[in-house]
């Protein structure tokens, strides 16, 4: 009697288990039908943007250059996507596109059409509110909320060498021809602080804020340091210390980042250094 009742928990354990499982192989099956669904709609949407949009000017034709490589390319990840995480980069290309597809729109003096869904390579980054011109190494670099003869490369913002470059348009792609060793990620370097200087800080909380904070904090605790000085007693001392401390290092702090995504979701934009919390999130 105790055997048979083994054998009977036993099978049960088993049919238990052989059902979780799949349960469990049925639920991932449904989940990647649902990201290769979505993926594939907004790979299509963007093929029919690319198919269908055209001009002359220099900004609208570089924007479609750029939509029609992410086409491309998230034709590419689609075909060899296996994986939840393949299709969502994937949809991450294709989004990318669209964003390049939705500023040709703009150019061309067309509607838009509505928000896409925000990019993760984005996050965080902001967007340009105003014009901005630099000279870093003899050259001149310009930027701007808007298309213009001068500044025919969109961007929809992401990240340099941890640094956010904002969305918008500028003279150059110098986060691609940056890409390379040497002097050319230095020269990356030089044009990203030099057009996001706290001189082009935008309002709202960006660069500026974010240094005035870290000033304020430094001179807080350098006024603590200053009654240690004089004569507060021991603690009052290693608030000396501590006001040492918060001058030097947290007035420096701005942060760290990266220019993130890949073609943007799948490859041109690397990482970096420009401020990921005291840079702020808003428009710059």
């Amino acid at each position: 009697m105790e055997l048979l009742l083994v054998a009977i928990l036993v099978a049960l354990l088993v049919g238990g288990f052989v059902w979780w499982r799949r349960e469990q192989a049925a639920r991932e099956a449904r989940s990647l039908a649902d990201v290769r669904a979505d993926a594939q709609r907004w790979y299509e949407r963007l093929g029919g943007q690319v198919m269908n949009l055209h001009g002359d000017a220099p900004a609208v034709r570089q924007a479609l250059v750029d939509a029609a490589e992410r086409y491309n390319a998230a034709g590419s990840q689609l075909e060899q996507a296996g994986t939840v995480q393949q299709y969502r980069l994937a949809r991450e290309t294709a989004l990318e596109g669209l964003a390049y597809a939705r500023a040709a729109r703009l150019a061309l003096g067309l509607d838009p059409g509505p928000e896409l869904p925000p990019l993760a390579a984005a996050q965080g980054a902001g967007e340009l509110t105003k014009e901005r011109q630099v000279q870093v190494q003899g050259q001149t670099f310009k930027a701007g909320p808007q298309p213009g003869q001068d500044t025919p490369y969109y961007y929809p913002g992401g990240r340099y060498q941890g640094r956010p470059v904002p969305a918008g348009w500028y003279s150059t792609p110098w986060w691609k021809t940056a890409l390379g060793a040497g002097a050319g990620v230095l020269g990356g370097l030089l044009i990203a602080d030099a057009l996001f200087s706290p001189a082009f800080a935008d309002p709202g909380y960006g660069y500026e804020a974010g240094y005035q904070e870290g000033f304020g904090d430094g001179a807080d605790y350098g006024d603590q340091g200053d009654a240690g000085d004089q004569g507060a007693g021991g603690q009052g001392a290693d608030y000396g210390d501590q006001g040492d401390f918060g001058g030097a290092d947290q007035a420096a702090d701005f942060g760290g980042g990266d220019f993130g995504g890949g073609d943007f979701g799948g490859g041109d934009f690397g990482g970096g250094d420009f401020g990921g919390g005291d840079f702020g999130g808003g428009d710059w």
